[in-house]
């Protein structure tokens, strides 16, 4: 069995060669800067709030009829990612976008650490607090504003035609955006090097999008503290974010510019 230190080495020899590099996140990036796992069997998803399963105050049905509970639940949960700073992980991806050894991010995460930390090329598969807008009108709204109200415990209405203001995140009941999926498909089929970071691979869609890798023969690194179901067609698999992160985070700093 490979050692850290050989396993490292291939992996900075896979960016180094990759001419097309894209990478899956998931909420264990997030959970290093602090933010809840929101979708993991004991996460808040799972959780039960004030009586209420969380993932029936996240059915869209329910939303519906009732944002005021919706509401009063994502308080403390979506309307303070503020609170939380992009770690190693997102800043070092960053730096792979600037210098020209990354193509693309596909999240499931919400929290806009991506963006935050600098990066461009980012495609938000369960969509983003960023935005927000009107279920009536699509009058947009932008997620300092909503904040504000939603702290103030009050549901937010459109000034343009009153009716409830919607994050634009995906809720139990609602489709995914078909261009987001449709680019996951084309670049996982189309990269030299797949790399999922923080993901157990078990959320539908996204847990199929490095699939789509291997079923293509691509090189593939998971950085995972649980085991995935596509372990065995891994090139290298790490355990620990923040231990590879550390050395490659210097490594990255130090590569020259490709652009």
């Amino acid at each position: 069995m490979k050692n850290f230190n050989e396993k490292f080495n291939e992996l900075t020899s896979l960016i180094k060669n990759s001419k097309s590099t894209v990478v899956l996140s998931g909420a264990g990036i997030s959970t290093m800067s602090g933010i809840p796992d929101f979708r993991s069997t004991h996460g808040l998803y799972s959780d039960v709030w004030n009586g209420m399963n969380v993932e029936q105050i996240l059915d869209i049905g329910f939303f519906n009829l009732h944002p005021d509970v919706f509401y009063a639940w994502a308080k403390d949960v979506w309307y303070k990612l503020e609170d939380y700073e992009p770690n190693i992980v997102h800043t070092t991806l960053a730096m792979m976008e600037k210098k020209g050894y990354l193509d693309g991010i596909f999240t499931q995460n919400i929290d806009m650490l991506h963006s935050r930390a600098g990066n461009k090329k980012v495609y938000e598969v369960h969509g983003s607090a960023k935005h927000q807008y009107c279920i009536q009108c699509g009058e947009h709204y932008d997620y300092e504003t909503i904040a504000k109200i939603v702290l103030k415990d009050e549901v937010p209405h459109c000034t343009r035609c009153g009716s409830v203001i919607k994050p634009d995140i995906v809720f139990y009941g609602e489709g995914l955006n078909s261009s987001i999926l449709m680019r996951a498909e084309h670049m996982f089929s189309d990269c030299d090097l797949a790399i999922v970071l923080g993901s157990s691979l078990v959320v539908q869609p996204a847990s199929s999008f490095p699939l789509y890798a291997a079923q293509k023969n691509k090189k593939i690194v998971i950085v995972n503290k649980m085991p995935t179901y596509l372990d065995e067609y891994a090139t290298l698999h790490f355990d620990d974010l923040e231990e590879l992160f550390n050395p490659l985070s210097a490594f990255i700093n130090n590569l020259n510019n490709r652009n």
